[in-house]
Order: C-alpha cells, then structure tokens, then sequence
C-alpha cells in the first residue's frame, strides 16, 4: 500500500485546511485510516481515525474543531482542519493499519498556521 498526502500549506490562526490522503495498491489490506502530526523534535501525535464503517475517533487536542472523512470508492481519508491554532503548525501524516497487523504512514504534508 502507497499512502499519497495533500493539501497542506500556510493559513492563518482561525483559517481552515483539508487535508487528502489516496491510497493505492493493495487497498483491500486496509482495515483503519488515520492522521497524525509531528513536530520535529516531538514525538508523533495521534489526531483522528475512522473505521471502514466510518465510525470515528479524535485526540483531544483537535476534538470539535477536525473531522476525518473516509471514502471507500476512492480510496481516500480527508482531514477538515477548521479554527486553526499556531500549536497546529506540524507535518501531517496519513496512516492506515492493515488486516491481519501492520500500518503504513504515508510522506506527509506540511501545515503552518501563521500569521
């Protein structure tokens, strides 16, 4: 499986950012699709993820104001980032864990939330 990131940019403190991720190859292999972000220097940072069913679930940090989409057709997981904060400014990473163990996270894409 080949996780494929886009989106990213700059915005400015309270803007909005959606975030892409195509997976292609062996996408029958995909249970859960994520994002996490990393700050270098930081460890990585579970953000959200979402059940083939669509069934979803976020960090703290980003609850109310993210909202992860999945598309099975398409083989995509999007991230809705709205009310962006400074703290936000990170590499963002798509993630998918595989049927029967292992996940994948794809190159990532960066977001700078500055003004």
């Amino acid at each position: 499986v080949q996780l494929q990131a886009s989106g990213g940019g700059l915005v400015q403190p309270g803007g909005s950012l959606r975030l892409s991720c195509a997976a292609s190859g062996n996408i029958a292999s995909i249970n859960m699709m994520a994002w996490y972000r990393q700050d270098p220097g930081k460890s990585r940072e579970f953000l959200a993820s979402i059940t083939r069913r669509g069934t979803a679930v976020y960090a703290p940090s980003v609850k109310g104001r993210f909202t992860i989409s999945r598309d099975n057709d398409k083989n995509t997981v999007s991230l809705q980032m709205d009310s962006l904060k400074s703290e936000d400014t990170a590499v963002y990473l798509c993630n998918v864990d595989l049927f029967g163990g292992g996940y994948i996270f794809g190159q990532g894409t960066q977001v700078t939330v500055s003004s």
